[in-house]
C-alpha cells in the first residue's frame, strides 16, 4: 500500500508562489508516473502536471510556463512550485501516484487546499 502526504497549500496573493510537496510512503524511483490534479468546487478533478519515471514532464496549457513539477526519488517526493498564481488557480490540489508491475495501480493523497485571492 503506498500513502501519499499532501503539504505547502494555503492562502496566497494573485502574483504570489506557493509549492506544493507529496511525499510518499515507499520508494518512487519505480513509479510509472507521479502527478498533480486540481478540483474546483462544484467541478471535476482535472490534471495538473504528471511527470514519468524518465523525467518528462507534460502540463496542461492554463499552468505551462508558471508551473513545474519535479521529483526528488532520495526524498521520495514529488513537488509543484507555481509562480504567477491566479485565482482561477483556487483548488484542492491531490498527488497521483501511477504503478505498474503490470498491472496498474493508482493512488492518491487527501489533497491540499489552494487559495489565490486578495
Amino acid at each position: 500500500q503506498v500513502q501519499l502526504v499532501e503539504s505547502g497549500g494555503g492562502l496566497v496573493q494573485p502574483g504570489g508562489s506557493l509549492r506544493l510537496s507529496c511525499a510518499a510512503s515507499v520508494s518512487i524511483s519505480s513509479f510509472y508516473a507521479m502527478a498533480w490534479y486540481r478540483q474546483a468546487p462544484g467541478k471535476q478533478r482535472d490534471l495538473v502536471a504528471r511527470i514519468f519515471r524518465g523525467g518528462t514532464t507534460n502540463y496542461v496549457d492554463s499552468v505551462k510556463g508558471r508551473f513545474t513539477i519535479s521529483r526528488d526519488n532520495a526524498k521520495n517526493t514529488v513537488y509543484l512550485q507555481m509562480n504567477s498564481l491566479k485565482p482561477e488557480d483556487t483548488a484542492v490540489y491531490y498527488c497521483n501516484a501511477e504503478i505498474r508491475r503490470p498491472n496498474t495501480y493508482i493512488y492518491w493523497g487527501q489533497g491540499t487546499q489552494v487559495t489565490v485571492s486578495s
